[in-house]
């Protein structure tokens, strides 16, 4: 089994599964393709997982991990500590039943989506807002040609299997 993984209930295939899934979020932000992503990167590979931590614990989770103040952080580091954060739940999930509920509040009018406008609207000014680096990025990997947000279509990406 992988280093930091020792609970006897996951299977070798769930660890070798966890495995893909993190290396293959990693790598879609490995831009030199040398195993190594912007610390910047971090939040946004973390939401990709399923995984919604506080502000405080996204930067203690980067301080782990950072290649000695570099801003780098590399595949090696990342994947068995995102790997144990994944199996032991340390960060929360949304149900997809809950996201699908939360959506369906903003989009007022029931059209299935919603427009990029709105999104950077509520993302930047509620809550722990996104910086617009943030935005930009998601709206890059999520809003289609028109700038909609087809949150349904979306809601898979954003949900973890809680089984494994």
């Amino acid at each position: 089994m992988a280093e930091g993984i020792q609970r006897a209930d996951i299977s070798a295939s769930d660890v070798h599964s966890l495995h893909k899934r993190v290396k293959d979020a990693f790598q879609a932000f490995d831009y030199e393709m040398n195993n190594t992503v912007d610390v910047r990167e971090i939040t946004t590979i973390i939401y990709s997982l399923g995984c919604f931590p506080s502000q405080k614990d996204i930067h203690e989770f980067i301080a782990e991990l950072e290649e000695d103040h570099t801003g780098s952080v590399h595949l090696d580091k990342f994947l068995p500590v995102m790997t144990n954060v994944l199996m032991e739940h340390k960060f929360p999930s949304i149900p997809e039943d809950v996201l699908i509920q939360a959506f369906e509040v903003l989009d007022k009018d029931s059209k299935g989506y919603l427009d990029s406008e709105e999104m950077v609207e509520l993302m930047t000014k509620e809550g722990e807002s996104f910086t617009q680096d943030e935005m930009t990025e998601m709206l890059m990997a999520l809003a289609d040609h028109e700038r909609r947000i087809y949150y349904k279509d979306i809601i898979c990406q954003l949900t973890f299997d809680q089984e494994i």
